[in-house]
């Protein structure tokens, strides 16, 4: 228990430490929101990779998909690696960079009001983000709190309590740098810390071929009858394991807290780095948080999950780990946790203060107060949050990756499509945006509603394929995919001077020295 203790008290330390040195960086809007647009490489391919797992992964999807899948849940670590990782920077990465700067923008409703030339889509955008940004808090909170009651038996209370109030000091006092730093310490740990656990798990059970041997003769009717599915290629449910590694890889795409890290990054070099380093990331955390997963129904018996349900899965895999292990653990989950509730508070307040109030609800508004406002409602939203994951927790409402599936699926559903072609397409109208976003925010509120019995839906709005929110924001995603493009081409063309002023930015003649590019004619 002390090294447990003086592990923690160390992480926090620095944690503080890092945000109080980079207040220096946060003193105006552009430093406290985008780092003043000039994060390296490493910094920005971190930053990317935390924001994208947290405990919601490593103790809530991988437990309940391990579980449900067997080993073959692996595949979604590697989609994560390949769909949500590189293609996402190599299909993003520039263009985002290049036209929000040029456009102006610093959030992603403010990109939608100004590449399509509609206020109230950023102010549409704002709500939503708003919205569903708090379940998808909540359940960070959730995962981290059965590691904490695991390994040091305090109340789930105190661990919210000590989790919001750290995030808050380092994020309020240094803004995306301290947000940044921290990630890239961060991921070190998880990075190491997969690694650890994997090894030290499939000890318990005799090594990998063991496990691999035992968990090939788990069986359960209810799933499947075929033998041996669990540690089969695709598993018992292939279809159902499709819909989450397109909710889990494509959502990146249309996540604000995501995309975000586009904005910030320093130049043409740092983002073909920042591909390579984000993807061999997400190989390892997913991949292996995916892996360990698989092998949940090996600890079938034990009495945590038999008490708790899915979220105990991984937890019960942890808890005969040594003590050192199990320090380790903690420190990687809170490492996940936070950096991925940093993003999120940063990226919700941000866009509230700079999105919804400015201009609209508060008139004149300086740098000075903008600053003032984004650290008061990243206080707010974390409090919000919060009290969600407690009431959430005592009243048993979701499982964590229901809440995270909830979010990822309204967002990204509403997002991802509009984004992606406004950045690659001229013709997108405005109309189309709308009808993308309404389409998803309403389609996940009826099917959490649904869930939780205050709704009941005929099956041709809510096939039982799509009752859970992992398949329903799967299909939203899809869904605007198909439905921006059809709904530009019937709907009026959007104004042209607004379009071909945002596209210019591709075509701008830059200078760079001859270390970096040949000259024209010249070889090799």
């Amino acid at each position: 228990m002390a090294l447990k203790i003086i592990l923690l008290v160390v992480f926090f330390g620095i944690m503080i430490g890092i945000g109080v040195y980079c207040r220096r960086h946060a003193t105006d809007v552009n430093g406290f929101v985008l780092g003043g647009r000039s994060v390296g490489p490493w910094l920005t391919a971190f930053a990317y990779g935390t924001s994208y797992f947290s405990a919601v992964i490593f103790v809530g999807y991988a437990g309940q998909f391990g579980w449900k899948f067997g080993i073959s849940a692996t595949w979604i670590g590697i989609g994560n690696a390949m769909l949500g990782s590189l293609l996402a920077w190599i299909v993003l990465g520039r263009r985002t960079r290049i036209m929000t700067q040029h456009i102006g923008s610093a959030t992603m409703p403010d990109f939608f009001e100004k590449r399509f030339n509609s206020n109230h889509l950023k102010i549409v955008a704002s709500v939503i983000i708003f919205i569903f940004m708090i379940p998808y808090t909540a359940s960070l909170y959730n995962g981290l709190s059965r590691l904490f009651e695991m390994a040091f038996h305090v109340d789930y209370i105190y661990c919210v309590i000590a989790m919001s109030v750290l995030t808050a000091v380092y994020v309020i006092a240094g803004g995306y740098m301290a947000t940044a730093i921290n990630d890239f310490i961060q991921g070190l740990i998880m990075l190491v810390g997969i690694v650890a656990v994997i090894a030290a798990v499939l000890g318990q059970n005799g090594g990998f071929i063991k496990s691999l041997e035992g968990l090939s003769q788990v069986s359960d009717e209810s799933v499947s009858a075929a033998p041996g599915i669990f540690n089969s290629f695709f598993g018992p449910k292939p279809l159902d394991l499709l819909g989450v590694v397109i909710l889990t890889s494509l959502g990146t795409w249309g996540l604000p807290q995501m995309v975000g890290k586009f904005y910030s990054i320093k130049n043409e070099g740092a983002i073909h780095k920042g591909t390579v380093i984000s993807t061999v990331f997400a190989l390892v955390v997913a991949g292996g948080c995916y892996f360990l997963g698989g092998f949940g129904r090996l600890f079938s018996t034990n009495e945590l999950v038999a008490a708790n349900g899915f979220d105990s899965i991984v937890p019960a895999m942890l808890a005969k780990l040594p003590d050192l292990l199990i320090a380790v653990v903690i420190i990687l989950v809170l490492s996940a946790s936070m950096s991925t509730l940093s993003s999120l508070v940063l990226t919700s307040s941000s866009t509230i203060t700079l999105d919804l109030l400015k201009g609209h609800v508060i008139k004149d508004m300086d740098d000075k107060k903008q600053l003032k406002i984004i650290r008061t409602f990243i206080l707010v939203f974390i409090v919000i949050a919060g009290g969600l994951a407690i009431l959430q927790y005592k009243s048993s409402v979701a499982f964590i990756a229901q809440a995270m599936g909830v979010s990822w699926g309204a967002m990204a559903g509403a997002f991802l499509a509009p984004f992606l072609y406004g950045l690659y397409w001229k013709k997108t109208s405005g109309a189309a945006v709308w009808v993308s976003m309404l389409f998803s925010a309403v389609y996940m509120t009826l099917d959490m509603f649904s869930n939780l019995k205050v709704l009941t839906l005929p099956a041709w709005i809510l096939p039982d394929l799509l009752k859970s929110p992992i398949n329903a924001g799967a299909f939203c995603m899809l869904a605007g995919l198909v439905l921006v493009p059809l709904i530009s081409l019937i709907t009026p063309k959007p104004d042209r001077r607004i379009v071909e002023n945002a596209f210019s930015s591709y075509a701008k003649t830059v200078t760079v020295k001859q270390t970096e590019t040949l000259g024209d004619g010249e070889q090799a």
